[in-house]
């Protein structure tokens, strides 16, 4: 379940282009630490954290369709639904894996077609107000794309330790498999 297909950078130049490729880098990272699992596993908790790799799925999916949103939607009156995110971080009994990885897809695509679309990534979005920003702030496409990066980065990082001690596979070590170069380290 979960298998990984490459997710590729849209057909874009300069600075889109070479801001789209490092996110598209990073969400394949993410996507190859979530690869292979079973619906279990994804649910599974491997650390005193209650992080799961089926919930960092889902928060990433949600955080980048919020994006997509902001981007494309420029409410001046948004603000972040706090019980909408109480379960941000959770595989619902509803909920699959395989529907969050979907979803995760989707999001990604959207977010990107988003981006593409603009005129400027000099161009300023509305934020939403949240108890942590409780005055409306302005960002650049190229600031939330930044973000995103970021968010990416540092989730990656969760997933890379909560599927070794799942299983034992590291991000890398799934990315070196069967390299010849890899028995050098």
């Amino acid at each position: 379940m979960g298998l990984y297909t490459a997710v590729t950078v849209p057909d874009v130049t300069g600075e889109k282009r070479e801001l789209l490729t490092i996110l598209t880098d990073q969400r394949n990272l993410f996507r190859i630490t979530v690869r292979n699992l079973t619906e279990e596993q994804a649910r599974q908790r491997t650390t005193v954290s209650t992080l799961t790799l089926g919930g960092l799925v889902k928060h990433l999916a949600s955080g980048t369709r919020g994006s997509t949103e902001q981007i494309i939607g420029r409410d001046e009156n948004a603000a972040i639904d706090m019980a909408a995110l109480a379960h941000d971080y959770d595989l619902l009994p509803d909920e699959t894996f395989e529907g969050a990885l979907a979803e995760f897809d989707a999001a990604v695509e959207a977010f990107d077609a988003a981006v593409v679309g603009v005129s400027s990534l000099d161009e300023m979005i509305p934020l939403p107000t949240a108890p942590w920003a409780p005055e409306r702030e302005w960002s650049t496409v190229r600031t939330i794309v930044l973000n995103k990066i970021r968010e990416y980065a540092h989730h990656s990082g969760h997933a890379d330790i909560i599927r070794e001690a799942l299983d034992g596979q590291s991000t890398m070590g799934a990315i070196s498999e069967g390299q010849d170069w890899a028995d050098q380290f």
